[in-house]
C-alpha cells in the first residue's frame, strides 16, 4: 500500500479514536454536546427552510427554462435543486464546525486539554489576551466562512454538469470540506502551541495524507442526521491527538509572523 493510502488510513483512525476517548469519558462527551445542539437548532432551521422551498428556489435560479418543455425543465429544476442543497450541505458541515468551536470555544478547550493531561500533558497556554483569542477566532471564522462560500458556489455550478455533477463533484467536495475541517477541528490544540492560521496550514499541507483522511471521515459522520453534534465532542478529541502524534512530530516548528517557536 502507498504512504498516501497509509496517511489517509491513518487519519481516519484518528477520528474514531478520538471517538474511543470521548466514549471513555461520557462527562466530557456530554459536555461537549451543548454548543454543538446550539448550533444545530440554528442550521437545521435554516436547512429545513431551504428544503421547503427548494422548487420554488430553483425555478427562480433557472429562469431561461421557463419557455421549455415540460420534461426537460422539470429535469433542469431538479438537477438546479441539488446541486443547490449539496452546495448549501457543503457550506454548512464547514462553517457549523468553525460556528461550534466559537460558541463552545470553554467546552472544546477543555475537552482537548483533557486529551492531552491523559496523553502525558498538555502544553502551557500561549501568553495571549483573552480579547486577542477572540478576536482571532472571529476573524478565522469570517474567513472561513467567505472560503466556504467561494467553494460552495463553484460545486454549485458544477453540479448542473451531466453526470460528474451527480458523482464526482460530490466526492470531491467531501475531500476539500475535510480538509477545511480538520484544520477547524486541529485549532484548539494548534493555537494552543501558539500557531497562527498561516503556520497552521502550512502544518497541515505537509500532512495532506492523514488530515485528508482525518477531515473526510469526520464530514461522512456530520452527514447524518444528528452525527455532528454527537461525533463534535470526538472529532475534537481526534483533532488534538492528531496534532500530538503526527502534526507536532518535529520538535520544533516555526511559529507565524512574529517569529516564535513552539514545542512540539
Amino acid at each position: 500500500m502507498s504512504q498516501a493510502f497509509k496517511d489517509l488510513f491513518s487519519g481516519i483512525g484518528y477520528f474514531f479514536r478520538g471517538l474511543g476517548w470521548v466514549a471513555r469519558h461520557p462527562l466530557q462527551w456530554l459536555f461537549g454536546l451543548i454548543p454543538a445542539l446550539i448550533v444545530l437548532v440554528v442550521y437545521a432551521a435554516a436547512l429545513g427552510a431551504l428544503a421547503w422551498n427548494l422548487g420554488d428556489i430553483a425555478g427562480w435560479l433557472t429562469p431561461f427554462a421557463d419557455g421549455w418543455s415540460e420534461w426537460p425543465r422539470d429535469i433542469m429544476r431538479v438537477v438546479a435543486g441539488i446541486a443547490l442543497f449539496g452546495a448549501s450541505l457543503f457550506l454548512a458541515v464547514l462553517t457549523f464546525t468553525a460556528l461550534t468551536l466559537l460558541v463552545g470555544d470553554p467546552f472544546y478547550e477543555n475537552i482537548s486539554e483533557k486529551v492531552e493531561e491523559s496523553q502525558g500533558g498538555a502544553p502551557p497556554e500561549p501568553d495571549v489576551p483573552l480579547m486577542t483569542q477572540i478576536g482571532r477566532a472571529v476573524k478565522d471564522t469570517v474567513l472561513l466562512g467567505l472560503v466556504a462560500l467561494g467553494f460552495a458556489l463553484v460545486f454549485f455550478a458544477c453540479g448542473f454538469l451531466p453526470v460528474l455533477g451527480q458523482t464526482v463533484v460530490p466526492v470531491v467536495a467531501a475531500f476539500v470540506s475535510g480538509y477545511f475541517l480538520a484544520g477547524e477541528l486541529t485549532s484548539v490544540a494548534l493555537e494552543r502551541r501558539g500557531l497562527l492560521r498561516k503556520d497552521r496550514f502550512a502544518l497541515m499541507r505537509r500532512n495532506r495524507g492523514v488530515v485528508v483522511g482525518f477531515g473526510v471521515a469526520t464530514v461522512v459522520v456530520f452527514l447524518i442526521p444528528l452525527g455532528a453534534v454527537l461525533a463534535m465532542p470526538g472529532a475534537v478529541a481526534g483533532g488534538t491527538l492528531l496534532v500530538r502524534e503526527r502534526l507536532m512530530a518535529d520538535s520544533l516548528v516555526t511559529g507565524g509572523d512574529d517569529g516564535s517557536r513552539v514545542n512540539g
